[in-house]
This record gives C-alpha cells, sequence and structure tokens, in this order.
C-alpha cells in the first residue's frame, strides 16, 4: 500500500507539489496523468526516499523499486551484471538472485542480451533493462515513471505484462505516463495530477462518465455534421430525424481518457 498525504515540496519560488495526496491500494495501477511541472515526478522521488517533502508524508508497506523516466544505467557494464548489483542492493543473494536475474530476463525479452554491456544495447532493450532493475526483486510497491518513453512495441507489449503480473501477485503500482491507452491495457484507475495536486481520482469509468462523446454524420452534398454529447443515442436519432438528404456515413466516438486528460489537466 501507498498512502500520501498533504505532500508539499518547494524549489525555491518553485511549489512542485501543494498538499498532494494519494492513495494506492496492493493489486492497484494506478496511472498518474498530467502535464509536464504537474508534480509527478517530484512525487516519485519522495515516495522512493531520493528527496524529503517540506511537509506532508508518504507511508508504504513493503520495499520500493522505481524506474525513472530518464536511462540510469551503467554502459561499461553488462545487463547480467546491472541486474545482479540492483538484485543485490535489495538484499537477494546466491540462487535467489541468479533466479531473479533469469526470470526477470525472460518475462522482459532480454535473456539473449544478458552478457551484452548495456551502452551497446538498442534504446528499447535498454528500457527493459532499466525496468528489470526495479521488477527483478518484486518489490511491495512499483513507481514507473515513463517506463516506455520512446519505446518500440516489442518493449512495450512485455513491459505491460510485466506490470500487470506484479499487480496481479498483490504489488501496488504507480504508472506515470502520457501514452493513456497503456492505463485501459494495465486496467488501471486513475489519478489526474495538476499544479502539485491530485485533481481527479477513480475508475475511467467513473471519470468518464459525464464527459460527452460525440456524433458525425456525413450527408450527401453538406458539410459534415460534428455534434458533442452525452447521449449519442439519442443525439443521433434527432439528427437522423430532421434530415431531408441520403446519409453517407455516421461515427459515434465514446469520450476517452485522452478527453479526460485534456478537461482535467490543462493549465488554467
Amino acid at each position: 500500500m501507498l498512502i500520501a498525504d498533504g505532500l508539499i515540496k518547494r524549489y525555491g519560488d518553485v511549489t512542485a507539489l501543494d498538499g498532494f495526496d494519494l492513495r494506492v491500494a496492493p493489486g492497484e495501477v494506478a496511472g498518474l496523468v498530467g502535464h509536464n511541472g504537474a508534480g509527478k515526478t517530484t512525487f516519485f522521488e519522495i515516495a522512493a526516499k531520493l528527496t524529503a517533502p517540506d511537509a506532508g508524508q508518504v507511508r508504504i508497506e513493503g520495499d520500493v523499486g522505481m524506474a525513472p523516466q530518464q536511462l540510469a544505467l551503467y554502459p561499461s557494464v553488462t545487463v547480467r551484471e546491472t541486474l545482479r548489483l540492483f538484485g543485490g542492493l535489495a538484499g537477494l543473494r546466491g540462487r535467489a538472485l541468479t533466479r531473479a536475474i533469469e526470470t526477470t530476463a525472460e518475462e522482459l525479452a532480454l535473456t539473449g542480451v544478458l552478457d551484452r554491456r548495456v551502452g551497446v544495447l538498442s534504446g528499447g532493450q535498454q528500457r527493459r533493462t532499466q525496468a528489470a532493475t526495479a521488477l527483478l526483486p518484486s518489490p511491495g510497491v512499483l513507481l514507473l515513471d515513463e517506463p516506455t518513453a520512446g519505446a518500440d512495441p516489442e518493449t512495450r507489449a512485455a513491459l505491460l505484462a510485466a506490470v500487470r503480473r506484479r499487480a496481479d501477485g498483490g504489488a501496488t503500482v504507480v504508472y506515470c505516463t502520457h501514452y493513456l491507452p497503456e492505463l485501459t491495457e494495465l486496467a488501471a484507475t486513475i489519478a489526474v495530477a495538476r499544479n502539485g495536486r491530485v485533481i481527479a481520482r477513480g475508475t475511467g469509468a467513473e471519470l468518464l462518465k459525464d464527459l460527452p462523446g460525440e456524433v458525425r454524420i456525413t450527408v450527401e452534398g453538406e458539410p459534415e455534421i460534428a455534434v458533442a454529447t452525452t447521449d449519442p443515442t439519442a443525439t443521433l436519432a434527432a439528427l437522423l430525424r430532421d434530415l431531408d438528404r441520403p446519409v453517407r456515413g455516421i461515427d459515434i466516438r465514446q469520450p476517452s481518457l485522452d478527453d479526460l486528460y485534456r478537461e482535467l489537466s490543462h493549465v488554467r
């Protein structure tokens, strides 16, 4: 479990966190979204004890594994040596460490590059290696800050599957991303951050229920008709009733997480 309560963090005149609250249960993936400067990375640094808040606290049950947004790997050592280092720092030894390396490498498609130096790996392989350093010891809490940024489809799929398995095994996961379809794939709840606070929290369905979708109709000889609506079926029926020309196409778009993101996280 992770509970952040009233976090405040200032850097000179800049307030990075301004009463940041977040609760994430074991087995839950919480997607943390918001524009750059919303306070997401600062929260991660406090939760991982890399920096201290000016006020408030974070309570965590279990060990913490973190994969930061920027790659933080040693290019001159091999993937195996990297994982051995991070596993050892997490307290793994002997056969337990060897098994953890083999298992994590297999699930993240790194087995074939375990003895290659990190510096010669592709970008996707480096991303998977960094994620592996956090996943390796199977921590109780996982903090993943844009883990698939710039990743290829293979890397993205492997990481999402590994994260979902950890959550299904009881881990508490906070997953920061700008690529919102990932949160749907992870069956994540959502926390929207803006100006150092969490301003909306819940499941995707809960947060989307009052957002409008859109009905688009293409009519022969007329410009496309587009209407924002929270009741697409009724809106479509009303539009069709009033039309006196043949309809060439109909498109109904339900509200998405992208709509929620634009609605709640824009700077005001």
